[in-house]
């Protein structure tokens, strides 16, 4: 009797999610009791019952797409945007899972998605999940397929704006994704060399960036390269970001319906506020230092074109693990990475947790060793 799995990728983009869905489809169908269907635009298309019937012959020629053919979105099971309202659309969704006779639907994608995968979890619902993210921060495995691509990515356009910053004598600063996680910046600044790397694990003093540009300065180094994590927050910000954050947790906590709307409302102009604070850093920087400074920012850059050979291994590993995980009958588990094997973690140990960079992980040691400034 054959057995039926279904697909999602979920969230964000990453390089990889063709290389994922094609070993999957493909390891499936050769066990020769196996069918696959994708759903179209993660839970959405789930929801919606948008299917696609993954044969062998659709998957021969995807490995070193990106993107992912199956399409993607945000949304969540239990916040649905459907007719101007967000409605809980997890029964649906359950629904048509058992329309399809699935015995297993693998979500692919970062912390959100493993949160919304668990919550179908909870209903009774086979799932298995991958963990993809540019940002490398999904808790439980050593690594996510997309953040090498990211890296290379990364690193390749700050090499090239090193050049332009020594020719016009000036500070360049790099934006690069990581809202919480600095392994993005830190990979990237690391490999390209960069004079300054601030990530959102150590808040930064403008004092000392500027202090470690002028100091360059001193020895005839009239340029700089500032590579800065979209979350990362000076000492100032971050505290101010602290109380607020303690002020909307303690208004939900009591359950004051208008307190909770009151301190939401100023979290979110904190952090609307926030999206600018690389602006603000390079302006700062130039009146700091009397370089000209100018920003770049890599934005959604990072996550699009052919994945990196290491991203195309690891999904592949992952997504042929994960095949052999359902016969095994796994249930509601991460398929991870350890060290060079593969391993089912419970999606109860993953979920409401982000793996961050410690702050004493070899590559921040290997940065302070060669001189770079990390803004503390």
């Amino acid at each position: 009797m054959n057995r039926h799995i279904g697909i999602l990728t979920a969230g964000g983009d990453s390089p990889g999610l063709n290389a994922a869905i094609r070993a999957i489809g493909k390891t499936a169908i050769d066990t020769g009791h196996m069918e696959v269907v994708g759903f179209r635009d993660g839970f959405r298309g789930l929801m919606e019952n948008r299917i696609m019937r993954l044969e062998r012959s659709m998957l021969t020629s995807i490995l070193t797409l990106g993107g992912t053919i199956l399409g993607t979105s945000r949304d969540k099971p239990h916040k649905m945007p459907v007719g101007g309202e967000l409605m809980d659309m997890s029964e649906v969704i359950c629904d048509n899972y058992y329309r399809h006779n699935l015995d297993a639907l693998v979500c692919i994608g970062g912390g959100g998605t493993q949160k919304n995968a668990h919550r179908l979890a909870q209903r009774g619902l086979n799932i298995l999940t991958l963990p993809k993210t540019i940002d490398n921060d999904v808790y439980g495995t050593d690594v996510t397929f997309g953040f090498d691509t990211a890296v290379e990515i990364a690193t390749e356009a700050i090499d090239r704006l090193h050049s332009t910053a020594h020719s016009h004598h000036r500070i360049i600063v790099v934006e690069v994704m990581g809202h919480n996680a600095g392994w993005l910046a830190l990979g990237a600044g690391v490999a390209s060399g960069a004079d300054v790397i601030l990530i959102p694990e150590i808040p930064y003093n403008h004092e000392k960036v500027a202090r470690a540009i002028r100091k360059r300065q001193q020895r005839g180094n009239n340029f700089s390269i500032v590579v800065v994590a979209e979350g990362a927050l000076s000492i100032e910000e971050m505290k101010k970001r602290d109380k607020l954050r303690s002020k909307k947790l303690k208004a939900k906590g009591k359950g004051d319906l208008k307190e909770k709307k009151k301190a939401g409302e100023a979290y979110n102009r904190f952090s609307k506020k926030r999206a600018e604070h690389t602006l603000r850093l390079s302006q700062k920087l130039e009146e700091m230092t009397g370089l000209e400074s100018r920003l770049t920012i890599l934005g959604h850059l990072q996550r699009g074109g052919t994945p990196s050979a290491t991203d195309r291994i690891l999904a592949t590993k992952l997504g042929s693990a994960c095949v052999k995980y359902i016969e095994e009958g796994a249930s509601n588990v991460m398929i991870a990475v350890r060290g060079e094997e593969t391993e089912p973690v419970p999606l109860d140990d993953v979920v409401g947790k982000r793996k961050v960079v410690p702050l004493d992980h070899c590559w921040l040691e290997s940065a302070r060793n060669v001189g770079t400034c990390l803004g503390d």
